[in-house]
């Protein structure tokens, strides 16, 4: 379950609750729920209802999903099922399952030009879709997942090469058909979503640590990892909880023959998946745009950004990089957009206190929930933000991911200049201002008498020579003839 709040144009999320059921277990040959499991179920369900207790009735949505597709007389269990929960269940079918799956992904992960593939392993089922930004264009739910896989070919938890080659042979039969229309369509891109497969990816980098993605080889050392233990319960890694750990062979074998069918090459986890996907259906978004700008148009709101001087701060650092884009090789995509949320969200720190605000503002950029970011991302952010003003300290930069760990000196400066320019938070449009760089210096020019009839200006560029002096970076600044 999952709660959020719709606030300045954002689902904000305030609480989660998991418990694994393993409801589909417990569907029985002759399509009755079994009575341990129903009682489990129940009680889950009684515990999600008293969080749901005072919420209208028109902003919670409950789904169903293949546990309930294949079940016969559940109409009892439905109903002690709706008394449990305060709410009534609807049970959705595997296509429009696999589209909010979809739109959980696409409205939580950065948007990008072509198409993308997303995966979900659940427990009776897995959705297989290809979209192109909030628009799903193949969707396919297919009658295998992770606990019905496990359940058949690994029930009493002895785990063999021979077991495990005949789970990817069912695996390999369930996809086969849509094969040939996947890849057809073709896309650029691809992620995993729900449990599963972040199980499974983090299994994988607990096992190969430089591991940052999902790829074949990762999924063959995890296959071996789990040959190798011979029974569930020696499957020892932190990734693999004790509620996962009956189910984890079956999904890892699904997931290696989606990459196997398929051809997918690398995979990345999403933070969003059919839960996010209800949450936006039940608002209604349909606008194509990034999440990305949509969290920081909702940061700017909460933290009561001056969204005119973000956006004149913005347009100067943007037009800072442009001139030293190609010396100091800042052409990814990422420095543009870097600096431009940085420019908009560098003063969300005066919301909690003037003093060493850009500490703040860093800290909340590296804690914050912030839908669309992926962690790296909002690291490279708050390291923008909390050196934008004040002494720098580089530490830790390592940690960032390339090249930025080799780089961010570069946009912090450009920033820094950028905020320095427009201390006075007035209108005032700037003069025409040269740069000029080399890859440990920077030389700024400004026209006429400009920086002599800015005397507070001259004075703060004098204190940053110094501030940048100290990070073994030059700046220096001319006054251009009339």
């Amino acid at each position: 379950m999952v709660v959020a709040r719709y606030s300045h144009g954002q689902l904000v999320i305030v609480d989660r609750l998991r418990e694994m059921v393993r409801l589909g277990a417990g569907v029985e040959e002759n399509g009755r729920i079994d009575k341990e499991v129903a009682a489990r179920a129940l009680g889950c369900l009684q515990r999600f209802g008293q969080r749901l207790r005072d919420m209208h009735a028109e902003s919670v949505r409950v789904v169903g999903t293949n546990a309930f597709r294949v079940a016969h007389r559940k109409q009892a269990f439905l109903e002690r099922a709706r008394e449990a929960l305060g709410h009534p269940i609807e049970i959705i079918s595997g296509m429009e399952e696999a589209r909010l799956i979809y739109a959980g992904v696409a409205h939580t992960m950065p948007s990008e030009p072509g198409r993308r593939l997303v995966a979900d392993i659940g427990g009776g089922s897995t959705e297989l879709i290809i979209g192109d930004g909030l628009t799903p264009l193949q969707l396919e739910s297919l009658q295998m997942g992770c606990v019905s896989l496990s359940e058949r070919f690994f029930r009493d938890g002895k785990i063999s090469e021979k077991r495990i080659e005949r789970a990817k042979m069912a695996a390999r039969l369930e996809l086969e058909p849509v094969q040939a229309a996947f890849r057809r369509r073709g896309w650029e891109h691809c992620a995993g979503s729900s449990g599963t497969v972040r199980a499974i990816g983090e299994a994988i980098k607990e096992l190969e640590p430089q591991n940052l993605t999902i790829t074949a080889p990762g999924i063959q050392r995890a296959l071996k990892y789990i040959a190798d233990a011979g029974h569930v319960r020696e499957l020892r890694l932190t990734a693999i909880t004790d509620d996962r750990r009956p189910v984890f062979p079956g999904g890892t074998v699904i997931l290696s023959q989606i990459f196997e069918v398929l051809g997918v090459q690398e995979m990345r986890i999403a933070d969003g998946a059919m839960r996010e996907g209800l949450l936006y259906d039940m608002l209604g978004r349909a606008k194509n745009e990034d999440a990305r700008d949509r969290t920081v148009r909702a940061m700017q709101k909460r933290y009561h950004v001056d969204e005119a001087q973000a956006e004149r701060v913005c347009a100067t650092v943007l037009d800072f990089l442009s001139q030293v884009r190609e010396t100091w090789k800042l052409e990814a995509p990422l420095a543009d957009f870097a600096l431009r949320w940085a420019a908009q969200l560098h003063e969300i720190g005066l919301d909690v206190a003037h003093s060493g605000y850009h500490r703040h503002g860093a800290y909340l950029l590296e804690n914050a929930d912030m839908p669309g970011f992926p962690r790296e991302e909002q690291r490279l952010l708050a390291r923008l933000v909390g050196g934008h003003r004040r002494k720098l300290d580089l530490e830790g930069v390592e940690e960032l991911l390339p090249p930025w760990d080799t780089r961010v000196l570069y946009p912090i400066v450009l920033l820094r200049l950028a905020v320095l320019l427009h201390r006075g938070h007035n209108s005032a449009a700037l003069p025409p201002i040269e740069l000029n760089a080399t890859p440990k210096s920077l030389e700024v020019q400004f026209p006429g008498r400009w920086l002599k009839d800015h005397p507070l200006t001259s004075a703060d560029l004098q204190q940053e020579f110094e501030y940048l002096r100290d990070v073994g970076f030059r700046l220096r600044v001319f006054s251009r003839g009339r």
